[in-house]
């Protein structure tokens, strides 16, 4: 009687050390995904990116000057490094990562204008708008 009630005891013993390990990686692994999840989901990357993509393709003058504004706003608020957005006019740098003021005088409102945007695909930017290419036509 007696080597049973040890053997139930050992038992528990045991059954409680597994039930506390699996407790503290169960704690563990939800704290390391907290700490990981740095990148956006993808209903948080698709509301990035339709701030700027609703302006693609062809726009006139007045659109452009529009989305220069989108832009500084964005990068205005955006701590993240990653998460601000560079434009270039015919392939010069006109809107910086640290721009203050949007450069709407580049713009001439009655032209024509082409969209194109480059997606960032390193670090916390990946499948982010990182770069607007605005081409004159």
């Amino acid at each position: 009687m007696e080597n049973a009630s040890k053997a139930l005891i050992i038992a528990g013993a045991i059954l409680l050390a597994i039930l506390i390990i699996s407790l503290g990686i169960l704690i563990y692994n939800q704290a390391a995904g907290v700490v990981n999840n740095n990148a956006m989901s993808e209903v948080e990357r698709q509301n990035f990116n339709t701030r700027f993509t609703q302006y693609e393709g062809t726009q006139r003058g007045t659109t452009v000057r529009a989305l220069l504004q989108a832009v500084l706003s964005n990068n205005l608020s955006q701590d993240d490094d990653d998460r601000k957005v560079v434009v270039t006019l015919d392939g010069k740098s006109i809107m910086s990562e640290g721009s203050t003021s949007a450069p709407t005088s580049e713009i001439s409102t009655g032209a024509t204008y082409g969209i194109s945007f480059v997606y960032g695909s390193t670090g916390g930017n990946t499948g982010l708008v990182d770069t607007i290419n605005i081409v004159k036509k």
